[in-house]
C-alpha cells in the first residue's frame, strides 16, 4: 500500500513539477483515467471499501459492547446504525464505487 502511495505522489508531482508540456500532461490524465475504470481496479476499490465498511461495523459493536449504557444517546445511535448498516451493505450496493 505504501508502494502505491509512493507511486502516486511520484506521479502527482511529476504531474505539478515538470516542464514537459500540455501534451505530456493529456498522456498522463489518458493514463491515470484508464486506471482508474480499469475493472480490476475498481474490483479491488470497491473490495477494500466493503471490508472497511465490515470492519467499522465490527468496531461499532465491540464500542457498544464494551461501553454499554455509558454512551450518551447521539453516539449509541450513531453505533447501532453503523452495526446496522453492514447487513445492508452485504447484499447490495447504492453504487459501483461501494459508498452510499
Amino acid at each position: 500500500m505504501r508502494k502505491l502511495v509512493f507511486i502516486a505522489g511520484v506521479a502527482v508531482g511529476y504531474v505539478l513539477g515538470a516542464r514537459a508540456g500540455r501534451e505530456r500532461y493529456e498522456q498522463l490524465a489518458a493514463a491515470a483515467e484508464r486506471l482508474r475504470t480499469n475493472p480490476a481496479v475498481r474490483n479491488s476499490v470497491d473490495s477494500a471499501a466493503h471490508a472497511g465498511r465490515r470492519a467499522a461495523a465490527k468496531a461499532a459493536e465491540v464500542v457498544a459492547d464494551r461501553a454499554g449504557d455509558r454512551l450518551p444517546e447521539g453516539v449509541a445511535g450513531r453505533l447501532r446504525a453503523v452495526g446496522g448498516e453492514r447487513e445492508a451493505s452485504d447484499t447490495a450496493l447504492a453504487d459501483d464505487w461501494g459508498t452510499r
